[in-house]
């Protein structure tokens, strides 16, 4: 998978709240000024090359929809951030954003509390 530029991603955040769209929803979407119609249907094209969205021929439109899950991409996102900025440990980087932020033993603890559940709720899918 590869990174989006930041208008791929803006479409794509579109897209993802949409589901499926024509050219023009997507532009709708955005808010003022609005980019040309042109330049989001190119940019979807590029988006489709990529493997990111699918064309579906609906009469004389073209209706696109995401390929890739908005969670996929967040994930991909996660670990290549993990990664290339901190050696692929997780305490280095919540340390990095903790401090960064200012948070505080209330919102750490609530930070644990939130990943225990998730992690609990992954185990007792599998």
């Amino acid at each position: 998978m590869k990174t989006l530029t930041k208008a791929e991603e803006q479409i794509m955040q579109i897209l993802w709240n949409l589901k499926e769209g024509v050219v023009k929803d997507v532009v709708e979407e955005f808010n003022d000024p609005k980019p040309a119609y042109t330049t989001v249907a190119t940019v979807l094209n590029v988006l489709e090359k990529k493997g990111f969205v699918v064309r579906k021929k609906v009469g004389n439109v073209n209706l696109f929809s995401p390929e890739i899950s908005k969670k996929e991409y967040t994930s991909f996102q996660f670990k290549s951030l993990l990664s290339n900025y901190f050696s692929g440990s997780f305490p280095k980087m919540a340390t990095f954003f903790a401090h960064e932020n200012n948070l505080g033993m209330k919102e750490l603890e609530e930070m644990l509390k939130i990943t225990e559940d998730e992690l609990n709720k992954s185990e007792n899918k599998d």
